[in-house]
């Protein structure tokens, strides 16, 4: 019997990708993963004649392309994840990109550790004007995710795990939470989050990307969340309102400090004469 340790189960590394040209370097980022046994599958969303383009030029490192209508990341990335012949799923977004070792490293944390579900690691944080910061995730169990997320949106899993929660949630308000709510599914039967302490993601930061999108409406998906996932808040009730009250405190906090600023107060002086003259004319 072969040790497990020198067994080398199938990767699928999932690429959606919409008007991205950057997906070129995501492809050669998988292409280069030192661990021997994988498979590269891109869907495009629907993109534009220079994404296809783009594709097209690494078809070569690319085992399967799946053409659609865009009809959004969840969707392409389950279409994806339904044609993987691999045990573990990368989903990799098209315009980032992971350092060579990381399926090695996330495949060996697998077979170390039973109760492993997921595999993240630390993430550069970068824009076209260079570095940001570092990231990072917290992992752990699922009282780490009860609130945020807290592993990366690629992070490698098991196919079957996928198979049992119904994969990604399709129809989530919006925009965005859809790995959130995926590792909410996961974890909650169990298991764990591991995060490999090293920077081996790389995270591209746009004005008009997803995540910048998201921000204006948290507390529309978080509703979601919760509601969708009513019996496991109810059991984690008190933690649920003390992160609820935790959050008002903090919004808060920024906006007496905002009020507080120096450009509030230049603006509102401005901006004083007007209204008084708008108040006027209301009269």
């Amino acid at each position: 019997m072969v040790p497990e340790s020198k067994i080398t189960p199938k990767i699928s590394i999932i690429i959606a990708c919409y008007n991205d040209i950057d997906v070129v370097v995501a492809v050669k980022s998988a292409y280069h993963q030192t661990y021997p046994n994988k498979e590269i599958i891109v869907v495009d969303d629907g993109s534009n004649q220079q994404t296809q383009t783009a594709i097209q030029s690494v078809r070569e490192f690319i085992d399967v392309v799946i053409t659609q209508n865009n009809q959004g990341q969840s969707i392409a990335r389950n279409n994806g994840i339904k044609k993987a012949t691999g045990k573990y799923i990368l989903n990799l977004d098209s315009d980032d990109y992971f350092e060579p070792e990381f399926c090695d490293k996330a495949v060996k944390k697998f077979q170390q550790h039973s109760d492993t579900k997921i595999v993240t690691c630390y993430a550069r944080r970068f824009s076209k004007s260079g570095e940001i910061d570092i990231f990072s995730p917290l992992g752990g169990y699922l009282q780490n995710f009860l609130f945020s997320n807290s592993a990366l949106g690629s992070s490698m899993f098991k196919k079957a795990d996928w198979e049992t929660c119904g994969g990604y949630e399709e129809n989530l308000p919006i925009l965005g939470f859809e790995d959130w709510e995926f590792y909410l599914n996961v974890l909650k039967t169990g298991g764990v989050a591991h995060v490999l302490p090293e920077v081996l993601f790389n995270y591209q930061v746009r004005e008009n990307s997803t995540s910048a999108k998201i921000k204006y409406f948290k507390q529309d998906k978080f509703k979601h969340i919760i509601l969708k996932h009513s019996e496991l808040y109810k059991e984690n009730f008190e933690g649920m309102v003390t992160n609820l009250f935790d959050r008002v405190k903090t919004e808060e906090i920024e906006k007496n400090r905002n009020e507080k600023s120096i450009d509030f107060r230049l603006g509102s002086a401005i901006l004083r004469p007007f209204r008084f003259i708008k108040s006027l004319r209301l009269k």
